[in-house]
């Protein structure tokens, strides 16, 4: 069996499967986290489409990612969760799915769900398999742990790579996301940090923007909002393609749950990064 062996345990998470337990659960009672300990709903109304969550090691951004995964365990179980992340380390293509047969994390093995990825690469030609890409990513990774903490082995994966942020390879693998989902049980996960290392009051200023333009699906705007005002924000192009495909598959709405810097975290606001959880509803 090919599985991808974790490339960030032991740094941005705990390393052991009771050590990450117990760390996840103080992502979710942090006073920056949602304060309780999310229990699936069997009985969910699933009208979650996509979130955009963080990636950073968990003492920083994990309260707030907690957020956004608590509200999926309220809206009920899963089938495929296709997730996209920026490319930090310029390794593969620009576009790159992995199609291996599984994931692995501390908490256990994650199988990828192959039939949607080789349907979404049928349906966007600038997508191309690639474990190259993933090997040494942490974006998509770390959202991985918080998944297993909610669903133990119950859902499956489609991970995505984007190193090109291009805004025409974004619409089109949006639509081929939602054409690949179809009428599966399936949400999409961004993620995305936002502003980094400036001081904290600019950081919120310059991400509330951001923000904004994700809240009105104004994916244009959001790319002009990037450029004019100099964001730092690292997965434009994960969250522009959920949004193309969450308005394909009928968002009406969008919801943000939380935003904080590293500097709510560890009192230091002389440079932060900017972390949001956002949902995107039917």
């Amino acid at each position: 069996m090919d599985t991808r062996a974790p490339a960030v345990a032991g740094q941005f998470y705990d390393g052991t499967a009771e050590g990450l337990k117990l760390q996840l659960d103080k992502c979710f009672m942090h006073r920056v986290g949602v304060k309780k300990i999310p229990v699936l709903n069997p009985d969910g109304e699933r009208k979650i489409l996509g979130i955009v969550s963080p990636h950073a090691g968990y003492t920083y951004s994990g309260p707030v990612a907690g957020h956004g995964f608590s509200a999926l365990a309220q809206d009920g179980p899963l089938g495929t969760i296709i997730m996209i992340g920026p490319n930090h380390h310029g390794v593969g293509k620009p576009a790159a799915v992995s199609m291996a047969d599984s994931w692995e994390t501390p908490l256990g093995t994650v199988r990828i769900d192959k039939e949607t990825g080789e349907a979404l690469r049928g349906s966007c030609r600038f997508l191309e398999a690639d474990e190259s890409a993933h090997r040494f990513e942490h974006s998509l990774e770390v959202q991985i742990p918080f998944l297993q903490y909610i669903y133990g082995d119950a859902f499956s994966i489609v991970p995505v790579a984007m190193m090109s942020q291009d805004i025409k390879l974004c619409k089109e693998l949006g639509k081929g996301i939602a054409k690949a989902a179809g009428k599966k049980n399936t949400v999409i996960i961004a993620s995305s940090d936002f502003t980094h290392y400036e001081i904290n009051e600019v950081a919120e200023r310059k991400d509330g923007q951001a923000i904004e333009r994700i809240l009105k699906f104004d994916i244009e705007g959001l790319f002009a909002v990037i450029k004019e005002m100099d964001i730092t924000m690292c997965g434009p192009g994960p969250v522009a393609a959920m949004l193309y495909a969450a308005k394909e598959m009928g968002a009406a709405d969008a919801k943000l749950l939380k935003y904080a810097t590293s500097g709510d975290v560890s009192g230091d606001k002389s440079a932060v990064v900017g972390y949001a959880s956002i949902i995107v509803k039917k």
